[in-house]
């Protein structure tokens, strides 16, 4: 999976913005200003930080080498997960859904009618 690619994916997401986070490098993907992904360069590799609950955090950092708790962000609950390697493009799509659903249920209810989500 190429960075293009996830970019495209979250920002397919209803009420989904993206902006540059000038300091990391990296763009930023938001609902409703609470933050779902980070896509980046990491070492050289195409990455996304994903959140997730603690749980599903540790144990896909068990499984698969190529998730690592991410650098800038809180690590019990957001991972970066590398595109180029041993994780499958699906499950990476579906990481990308649980955490824009995390987002979504952050949001206030006002905020969830304005957006129609």
């Amino acid at each position: 999976m190429t960075i293009s690619e996830i970019l495209q994916y979250c920002m397919s997401k209803p009420g989904a913005e993206q902006s540059v986070h000038s300091d990391w490098k990296a763009t930023q993907i938001k609902v409703g200003d609470v933050l779902f992904a980070m896509v980046k360069e990491v070492e050289g590799r195409p990455a996304a930080s994903l959140k997730t609950s603690p749980e599903l955090a540790e144990l896909l950092r068990q499984q698969h080498s190529d998730v690592r708790p991410s650098q800038h962000l809180n690590k019990a609950h957001w991972s970066t997960v590398y595109l180029d390697g041993s994780i499958p493009g699906s499950q990476i799509y579906y990481l990308v859904d649980a955490s824009y659903k995390q987002a979504i249920e952050l949001l206030p209810e006002d905020v969830k009618r304005k957006m129609s989500l």
